[in-house]
């Protein structure tokens, strides 16, 4: 192994999913209402310091994050609003972010500087700011959405028990799911960032595992055939990230969540499914 291959085995990081994106753009009230009825404890609404704000639903390793922006706030970042509501963003943990500047060097590929900021959490001791770094990579494979390194300066300000036991029983985010005409493809930027043999072949596409969770690449037929009338398909030609899978302690609990909620839902499979028009344009399965 020459010098410069043993440096990046050690300085890889590992593929870990840190949270998911919710693009809900202005709806952040009618967003919060959806994922409540569906059985999530939403925290407070928090404001980023770069004029977003979100309601998170915060899990054991991992955690959603509905974002959008409050009236007036829309132009303080316009960029960050270009892509439709829906799934929007697969971040990845990060415990030290010159370390993954580095790895996305190494494997060909240039992430942007490093972007430093804050959000205030109230606590029962008081208003802190949580702090975080992200370091954003370019959108290869796939049309709609971003992906990212998160390092939590404050992980205790995030991931705090008030918050992470929820009416639906859900302990984690178990599968992201991405939906194009070619599946390796949607997933070929992971797999330079996180090392060769990554991918899995799965039927009609590829997958790979992710901490706590497995993020996979659909075939469109393959999407059709697993979520039926569902499937939030992308255009022809287009890939797009369409899906989420959450692990919860009992599916009857998961069902007793979302008809308190008045949510429709599919049991199939040993799992729940709800279809994208009670969820900001995403399919959610829940399943033990």
């Amino acid at each position: 192994m020459s010098d410069s291959q043993d440096t990046h085995q050690r300085t890889r990081l590992p593929a870990e999913l840190d949270h998911v994106i919710v693009l809900v753009h202005g709806e952040l009230d009618q967003a919060a209402a959806a994922y409540q009825a569906l059985g999530f404890h939403l925290t407070p609404r928090g404001h980023h310091s770069l004029g977003s704000s979100n309601n998170l639903a915060i899990f054991r390793n991992n955690y959603l994050e509905l974002l959008g922006y409050e009236p007036g706030k829309k132009q303080q970042r316009p960029e960050q609003w270009h892509d439709p509501k829906g799934l929007s963003g697969i971040v990845w943990r990060c415990p030290d972010p010159a370390r993954a500047q580095l790895n996305a060097s190494h494997a060909g590929v240039t992430a942007e500087t490093p972007l430093d900021f804050v959000r205030p959490v109230e606590t029962g001791a008081g208003t802190f700011d949580a702090a975080f770094t992200v370091l954003h990579l370019p959108k290869l494979g796939f049309d709609y959405g971003r992906t990212f390194f998160c390092h939590h300066k404050t992980p205790e300000l995030v991931w705090r028990s008030e918050w992470q036991t929820h009416p639906n029983g859900v302990e984690n985010i178990s599968e992201f799911v991405f939906c194009g005409d070619d599946p390796r493809s949607a997933l070929s930027l992971f797999e330079g960032m996180f090392g060769p043999g990554l991918l899995q072949e799965i039927p009609s596409g590829y997958g790979f595992g992710a901490a706590e969770a497995r993020v996979v690449a659909l075939t469109r037929e393959a999407a059709t055939q697993h979520y039926g009338a569902d499937a939030p398909l992308p255009e022809e030609g287009k890939t797009q990230m369409i899906g989420l899978g959450f692990k919860t302690a009992s599916i009857a609990q998961a069902q007793q969540a979302l008809q308190a909620g008045g949510v429709p839902f599919t049991a199939t499979g040993g799992r729940l499914r709800v279809g994208p028009a009670h969820s900001f344009g995403v399919v959610i399965e829940f399943s033990e």
